[in-house]
């Protein structure tokens, strides 16, 4: 699979926003409030003592070409490098058009969920946790707060094991990316990001731009390279497939299961597509969070289609799929030397770097605005002078180092096994942004005079829902398992948060919630015994 970027929500809860800078949280919370003040909202200060004055409010928010660089830098990471041998490996040059077709149009649906709930419910700044907890409850906007958190932290740890084994083109020492050379190299690394984290959104913004830039241009080197090299007889050469030597034909059975399985590649390539929503609460405006999310969607899929198209007009199917990693450094080094592929090299570790960056960022305000709200402890609210979320981004850090000296025990599958469990654990958090868009339009609930009307945001929730499904029917039962039980085991920090922020609090006291607990730890059983059973049959 494709490596990326990979996907954090902050929140609101249902009745009272939060996360939006100079709104405080629930009147009850205690510790620093959401606009940065040094102390609890509406704490008095003390006799005779001066205030410094405040910066203003958009000195410390990100303009329209940070959000964009965010957009860009959360989907496009070092996946893109290795992109046309992840598509060859299973589709032929037209299945891989219709594969990208698809891929396009169902991610533009939820894209364009994002930009319509921007419009529709300005207020629920950061995201995918809100839009879940006000549409759905608490409880369901727990378990997106905490699977979109948990998931992405293994997306982190995947950059880790991509970025050592990268780095051992140059330092032979870090084979695998998750040996032990690796694990103590990717564990500095790991701290240096929280320490750039802790600076802020703002103080990062200008490193997301550069990065951006640094991944890109390496990018558009190699598609100008491979267009001069580009032949059009070559690329239609087995344009649906071959069976030996023999061209296979245009059908239905021999072009969809080549179609389905470049699915979870697509996805994975696309994780991030929210990153502007995610941090819209440090957003100048929500114009700005729509118009960033249409234009990293557009530039990245273009990317994404000319990359793992060109070289098929270079090689055939089978030698692009049997390219060592990253794929696009191969082709650089046959066709134009060594320089290509040190090009490609540097290019994957730059790409990579900047992702993690502005993953630690986005993963950081999530726990941050759901111990805000009510359903994370609260020592998970704490900010820093810079408005960062300071515990939420410690405890993030904590995580992703765990699980990155797990993954030494993996073996060579340590990247397959990241990747995986990311892709799918995210798909709940997308598809409940969807349905709720859904609901508010389909009951009406929905505002006069946006930029999207509101039989626009029936069909978008809809179809964006229906893709979704679909999605997670495609990810396999495998990783459906290990997804059920990582949200099984996250259900204790659901009890502690909302007993410390309010005792007399029943836990699921609602039908439903008790509904969704039964299922929720029914799967996450029926996931540890199949694992179980599986065990040593099915390869993680």
């Amino acid at each position: 699979m494709a490596a990326n970027t990979t996907p954090a929500a902050g929140g609101a809860s249902a009745s009272t926003p939060t996360g939006t800078p100079g709104i405080p949280g629930p009147a009850n919370a205690s510790g620093p409030n959401l606009a940065g003040a040094p102390g609890p909202a509406g704490a008095p200060n003390p006799a005779g003592a001066s205030k410094p004055a405040a910066p203003p409010d958009d000195a410390k928010k990100v303009g329209l070409i940070g959000l964009v660089g965010i957009v860009i830098s959360a989907m496009i990471g070092g996946g893109i490098y290795n992109l046309p041998q992840n598509m060859a490996a299973d589709a032929s040059a037209g299945a891989i058009i219709i594969a990208w077709v698809i891929t396009g149009v169902g991610i533009w649906f939820i894209a364009n969920t994002f930009r319509i709930l921007s419009a529709a419910r300005p207020e629920l700044t950061n995201g995918l946790y809100t839009y879940a907890e006000k549409g759905f409850g608490k409880l369901i906007g727990f378990f997106v707060a905490y699977g979109y958190w948990i998931c992405n932290c293994f997306a982190l740890v995947a950059y880790a094991v991509l970025v050592m084994s990268t780095l051992n083109y140059f330092v032979p020492d870090f084979a695998g990316g998750n040996n032990i050379p690796s694990i103590i190299g990717g564990s500095v690394i790991t701290w240096i990001m929280y320490a750039l984290a802790l600076r802020g959104a703002k103080s990062t913004s200008f490193l997301n731009i550069i990065g951006t830039i640094g991944k890109l241009l390496p990018v558009a080197i190699f598609i100008l390279a491979v267009a001069i090299v580009f032949k059009l007889s070559v690329f239609l050469e087995g344009f649906w497939g071959m069976n030996g030597t023999v061209d296979l034909s245009l059908s239905f059975d021999n072009v969809m299961p080549q179609v389905q399985a470049t699915m979870l590649v697509t996805l994975w390539l696309f994780l991030g597509i929210e990153g502007a929503v995610v941090v819209s609460g440090k957003a100048k405006s929500q114009a700005a969070v729509r118009k960033a999310t249409t234009i990293g969607f557009l530039v990245t899929l273009a990317l994404y289609i000319v990359v793992s198209l060109l070289p098929l007009g270079v090689y055939s199917q089978e030698e692009i799929g049997n390219l060592a990693d990253p794929s696009m450094a191969a082709i650089m080094l046959d066709k134009f030397g060594s320089w290509g592929e040190i090009m490609v090299n540097v290019g994957v570790i730059i790409s990579v770097l900047s992702s993690w960056l502005v993953w630690m960022l986005m993963l950081g305000e999530m726990p941050f605005a759901a111990s805000n709200s009510g359903i994370f402890p609260k020592a998970f609210a704490k900010e820093n002078k810079q408005g960062s979320p300071s515990t939420s981004l410690l405890w993030t850090t904590i995580v992703i180092q765990a699980v990155f000296i797990a993954s030494h025990f993996i073996g060579s599958d340590a990247w397959t096994t990241m990747i995986s469990i990311t892709s799918v654990m995210a798909l709940p958090c997308y598809l409940f942004c969807t349905l709720f868009l859904f609901k508010i339009a389909y009951r009406k609930d929905y505002p006069k005079g946006i930029f999207a009307s509101r039989g626009m945001a029936v069909f978008t929730g809809a179809a964006g829902s229906l893709y979704g499904l679909w999605l997670i029917y495609a990810a396999g039962l495998n990783y459906l398992m290990v997804a059920c039980i990582v949200y099984a085991v996250g259900i204790p920090l659901y009890i502690v948060g909302v007993r410390q922020h309010n005792p007399q609090e029943k836990l699921f006291a609602k039908r439903s919630d008790k509904i969704i607990l039964a299922v929720v730890l029914a799967l996450g059983v029926a996931g540890a015994v199949y694992s179980i059973i599986t065990f040593g049959h099915v390869k993680l």
